[in-house]
């Protein structure tokens, strides 16, 4: 069974917002953290600030690859060559398809914060920079309870909020999410930047909206070219939908269509006011306990379900060791949605029990 109870070492490879920021939250949290970097002057800042205490892997319990999405499989199988049988190795990259599938180990579950800042390595990390958000994990079968539950409850000790979904599902809702909005707001400030040479005003105009539009353009722009390409069927369909809905705005302008424009913008608002906003209050939680087999991709169907509902599950715990037939979970989550998850596992199939 994977535990960091008795040892917290961990280890982060790439040390650039992303890392430097990992490295800081697990340290604020009691970890030993170490790390390394390719970069001379990045590791060397890392020590010099405090970020890491070490340059050495040493025999870490838990490894995070923070490296460009390229490089994320190469670095991991060969950390994976040097770990113990007991440590976990996760990752950060923006596309998750092609990292699951070059890496066969249950040691790996990949991993993304959906977090950042306009701010660039070393000097943009903070510690809290993961308060709040939400880190997507994408277990598959080869992913154990043991592993699932530690790694969650790491990222819940430095305030993230866990969802699983499976990776090929990731890099399509991402798509939409995080990667087409970046290339959105750095087309849009481009052609204000190339009206500005003429017209310089414009910048003086640009009002809270249009700073909202375009504050991730402001980012790391290197980090993107390998995360673009990996996933870029998904980008180009997205892409693809969204040309198709702005040459129907095209028209309805032309045509002078108000209700269309009145139709799009009513249906934009409404959908706007509900993306998901409210914290999970640790002080009105509900408990599942959830029978489960050694069957592989168990775990997965338990919390990739748990995403759909947009279900928060605030820890996960292994009542007792599931080896040979079965074994329990014991989930927290808001009290107000414990009927709506156990329904649904109990549809899946999964003996529940609510615990009051």
């Amino acid at each position: 069974m994977t535990t960091f109870q008795s040892r917290r070492l961990a280890h982060v490879v790439g040390l650039g917002l992303i890392g430097s920021s990992v490295a800081l939250a697990l340290g604020r949290t009691g970890w030993t953290v170490t790390g390394d970097d390719l970069s001379e002057s990045a590791r060397r800042g890392a020590l010099e600030s405090g970020v890491i205490s070490g340059v050495g892997l040493s025999e870490a319990d838990l490894v995070v690859v923070a490296t460009p999405a390229g490089a994320v499989v190469g670095v991991v199988n060969e950390i994976l060559g040097v770990l113990g049988a007991g440590a976990i190795v996760t990752d950060v990259a923006g596309v998750k398809g092609s990292i699951v599938q070059g890496v066969n180990d249950s040691r790996f579950l990949a991993g993304h914060p959906m977090a950042g800042s306009e701010l660039r390595g070393l000097a943009g990390a903070r510690a809290e920079l993961f308060e709040g958000c939400t880190w997507v994990l994408t277990p598959t079968t080869l992913t154990s309870p043991e592993t699932y539950s530690a790694l969650h409850g790491v990222l819940r000790e430095i305030g993230a909020n866990v969802v699983a979904v499976n990776a090929e599902d990731h890099d399509r809702l991402v798509a939409v999410a995080s990667h087409v909005p970046h290339l959105l707001a750095g087309s849009l400030m481009n052609e204000a930047s190339r009206v500005a040479e003429q017209d310089a005003v414009l910048l003086q105009l640009a009002a809270g909206g249009f700073r909202d539009m375009t504050r991730v353009a402001a980012g790391d722009p290197m980090i993107w070219p390998d995360i673009l390409f990996e996933n870029r069927l998904a980008i180009s369909q997205t892409l693809e939908a969204l040309e198709s809905r702005l040459a129907s705005l095209r028209q309805a302008l032309g045509s002078e269509d108000r209700q269309s424009i009145t139709d799009g913008l009513q249906s934009a608002a409404r959908a706007r006011r509900q993306l998901p906003g409210r914290a999970l209050s640790s002080e009105n939680m509900g408990y599942l306990r959830v029978m489960v087999s050694d069957r592989p991709g168990e775990l997965a169907s338990v919390t990739m379900a748990a995403s759909e509902l947009l279900v928060n599950i605030y820890d996960i715990e292994i009542a007792h060791g599931i080896e040979g037939v079965a074994g329990t979970l014991l989930l927290a989550i808001d009290a107000e949605q414990v009927d709506l998850f156990a329904d649904a596992l109990d549809t899946r199939g999964f003996q529940v029990v609510r615990e009051r």
